[in-house]
């Protein structure tokens, strides 16, 4: 038998957090590992987070659940998981700082990095606050009814998410990275829409506290209240692959990991299953995540006592 926890949660964001509170009250003291990037963290203001009408702040919810889960037992400590591998009886997590953990089982619940437009990283995060440069539409798309929306990306995904923005307002403008990466077909849908586009070069982005100005090659300064990046994201999956569980094309783990990875005492919870990026999926995930693995120590636990008689 180890010497560490019965689990360790590696990730601190709605998902970790949520298996950390169901893992305490299933009496387990989990210990949640997470190097302080959450994505939640830098929401301004969410309208999408069930029972919060008025809205709330991604950094007040992480620390509402931070503070649930501990006062149920659960341990938090900021740490950067480098790798993690299989030892007898479980798992060792080797630390940046050299030092390491070990636990019975793991739930992965590292979250994604999101392709950011290139801007100072001051400038970013104001204009992030400012709530003039977005990027979750399903999140935010209520916030522009009627304003005037640019999308800015490539190919499918930026063309799915200025026709997904088009029930929200009918000033849409798309900005693909090269003009040629639209299909034929995506061009006469768009058209259908009447969402405009604008192809060119980005030449820079130009923030201010109600609008964004966007230049690009050869085109004069568009200027619109909001812009919507589509320029994907990188699944924070490289654990899990270290583990050989399988990923998806895009790199996430696939949605069957959030109750069975195929790695045994490893679960998955979170934006880093492939599926729908959002708070309450993410909580949900963590219950599943953290059910599943408290039941399978369980059964762990059952099989020694048996194997003892």
């Amino acid at each position: 038998m180890i010497s560490g926890r019965d689990i360790v949660i590696i990730g601190a964001g709605p998902a970790g957090l949520t298996a950390a509170l169901y893992l305490a009250r299933y009496r387990r003291a989990p210990l949640v590992l997470h190097d302080g990037s959450s994505r939640a963290l830098r929401i301004p203001l969410t309208h999408n987070a069930p029972g919060f009408p008025d809205g709330v702040r991604g950094p007040d919810l992480i620390a509402r659940m931070t503070r649930h889960a501990v006062q149920y037992g659960a341990v938090v400590e900021e740490a950067k998981v480098t790798t993690v591998e299989a030892i007898s009886g479980g798992f060792r997590l080797n630390l940046e700082d050299g030092s390491t953990r070990e636990s019975r089982a793991v739930i992965l619940a590292t979250g994604i990095d999101l392709n950011q437009v290139d801007l100072p990283d001051g400038v970013h995060e104001a204009a992030i606050r400012a709530g003039v440069l977005r990027y979750c539409p399903v999140c935010d798309g209520y916030e522009h009814l009627d304003k005037r929306i640019g999308v800015i990306g490539c190919d499918t995904n930026g063309a799915s998410e200025a026709l997904f923005l088009r029930q929200y307002s009918n000033d849409i403008t798309l900005m693909p990275l090269s003009h040629p990466e639209l299909a034929p077909a995506q061009v006469q849908e768009l058209a259908a829409a009447e969402i405009k586009v604008e192809a060119g070069a980005l030449i820079a982005l130009a923030p201010g506290p109600d609008h964004i100005g966007v230049l690009l090659e050869d085109r004069a300064r568009l200027e619109f209240d909001v812009i919507y990046p589509a320029l994907g994201c990188r699944p924070r999956s490289g654990l899990a692959q270290q583990l050989g569980i399988d990923l998806t094309e895009a790199g996430c783990v696939t949605a069957a990991c959030v109750a069975d990875s195929g790695v045994p005492g490893v679960f998955a919870a979170g934006d880093v299953v492939e599926g729908l990026d959002q708070i309450s999926v993410a909580m949900g995930h963590g219950a599943v995540a953290a059910t599943k693995a408290h039941n399978w120590l369980r059964e762990q636990d059952q099989d020694t006592l048996q194997n003892k008689d």
